[in-house]
């Protein structure tokens, strides 16, 4: 019901142009004064994770501290003489104008992708691009992240041309000191994004997450360039809950989803694209030779992934149990995925055991997930949905420390529609952890209940949806240009 019009063609139309930068950017950041919050206070959660909700009166004061200071900063002088990059064509030789051989040919489709942080927001947003890509070979696509950091080196990997944009990190508390400068970093971030967009002069511009994201999405918004997001994790942040009032297309993983946003004729369910690799299939003993040449058929596989932002409290817990278990346990094997910066010390306390490979980064996963009859994970919206797609059973450990709870509500969904066993951190660990593995791979019926339950809740064809809705967003856009 939510997509009828969408499927029709009908889009939402652009906002009006504004005339200078600098005088629009003040009214664009006072607009989000009067934008209702997320209702982070009804969240999905267990009742352990109660401690865990957002306080909405934080959330205000901040809204207020923001708005209020970039206000001022938008009307200094010496800020003014910066920002004034006049939109409307003119002769002025400061005026910026897209740049030979950089800019892409005018007769071209051109779409930008932002995309940071970590890998949950990185791999949705290569999946997008190689569907669009696909669909349509003469397609102009560019990445824009931060310097330095996970998308700098692995979206060129990827084949995509890549540029930077200077960093806006918000910390937590909010209420911090730390974060009083936050309002001149994004207004110098929104301007550097402002000009690489003038440049490529993008149909839309697609937003996966990060804090390179929302910037970006200011800055189309001044160009009046179409903007998308999408939405990983079960309920969204402060980011692109405010990005859906100015977004045409919002792009969502579940169900439940649509509820938290205040345009839901906007929101349409895609899931969340996964990995390229993770969509073909590879058969279980083709994988396992990859680890484990010697197993077989009876031997039940463990993956337990650290995740790319470290998961120290599962690699604790799991150093305390893996011994007795491969012991008690002659065709039980592990693929422990420790973390860059965890790897050394786990190393230097893990026996060599031949059921046992230890690594610090996976690089081939579409064959870890194949070997596995179990995953042991971080709660993060790409490990989830990979986890759905693949159709393995999991016991999930939400981290505490990210922002808004993004995990506990992650987890809290998996429960439901996969019979995923959800562990806190408070509540791991050997034992706990070692009792959820006990149970589930000594149960095929459990097993094979979870994985079916996992396969009905996936969405593999995400990414074909979603770039379906892009091109025919960016034709009716192309038609007016």
């Amino acid at each position: 019901m939510f997509s009828a019009s969408l499927s029709n063609g009908h889009y939402p139309s652009s906002p009006p142009p504004p005339t200078c930068l600098y005088t629009i950017l003040p009214h664009l950041l006072l607009l989000l004064l009067p934008l209702p919050l997320p209702p982070f206070s009804r969240l999905p959660l267990h009742q352990t994770q109660a401690s865990t909700s957002i306080s909405l009166s934080t959330d205000i004061q901040v809204c207020f501290l923001f708005i209020g200071y970039s206000y001022c900063c938008c009307y200094f002088r010496s800020f003014k003489i910066l920002c004034c990059l006049s939109i409307k064509e003119s002769t002025n030789d400061n005026q910026i104008t897209p740049q030979e051989p950089s800019s892409p040919p005018k007769n071209n489709l051109r779409v930008v992708l932002a995309a940071g942080g970590t890998g949950g927001h990185i791999i949705p947003a290569v999946a997008i691009a190689d569907e669009l890509r696909v669909s349509n070979p003469n397609i102009e696509i560019l990445f824009i992240g931060t310097p330095n950091s996970m998308e700098s080196t692995s979206i060129p990997s990827a084949g995509y041309p890549f540029t930077s944009i200077p960093p806006v990190k918000l910390f937590r508390p909010l209420v911090s000191l730390e974060n009083l400068s936050l309002p001149i970093h994004l207004i110098h971030s929104i301007i550097h994004s402002f000009k690489l967009l003038k440049e490529f002069d993008p149909h839309v511009v697609i937003g996966t997450g990060g804090y390179v994201s929302f910037p970006t999405c200011l800055a189309a918004l001044l160009q009046r360039t179409k903007i998308v997001i999408h939405e990983q994790n079960s309920v969204p942040g402060i980011a692109n809950y405010v990005l859906s009032y100015f977004s045409h297309l919002v792009f969502l993983s579940y169900n439940s989803t649509i509820e938290c946003f205040p345009k839901k004729h906007n929101c349409l369910v895609t899931g969340n694209p996964v990995r390229v690799s993770l969509r073909q299939f590879v058969s279980r003993a083709v994988a396992r030779l990859e680890f484990f040449p010697m197993a077989g058929e009876e031997a039940k596989v463990i993956l337990v992934l650290g995740g790319s932002l470290e998961a120290n409290a599962i690699n604790i817990a799991l150093l305390n149990v893996y011994s007795q278990m491969l012991l008690e346990h002659k065709d039980w094997y592990i693929i422990w995925q420790t973390g860059v910066e965890s790897y050394n010390e786990m190393e230097s306390l893990v026996r060599n055991h031949s059921n046992l490979v230890l690594k610090p980064f996976l690089h081939s996963m579409d064959l870890a997930y194949a070997a596995a009859d179990l995953i042991v994970s971080r709660a993060g919206a790409m490990t989830c949905s990979e986890i759905l797609a693949t159709g393995k059973s999991a016991i999930l450990i939400p981290s505490p420390d990210v922002a808004e709870g993004h995990q506990f509500k992650n987890a809290s969904l998996m429960a439901d529609v996969a019979g995923t066993r959800v562990i806190t951190e408070d509540e791991l660990d050997s034992t706990t952890l070692g009792t959820a593995i006990e149970e589930i791979l000594g149960d095929d019926a459990l097993r094979a209940e979870m994985s079916e339950r996992a396969l009905r809740a996936a969405k593999p064809d995400a990414s074909a949806q979603i770039a379906q809705h892009i091109l025919s967003l960016v034709e009716s856009s192309a038609k007016r240009k």
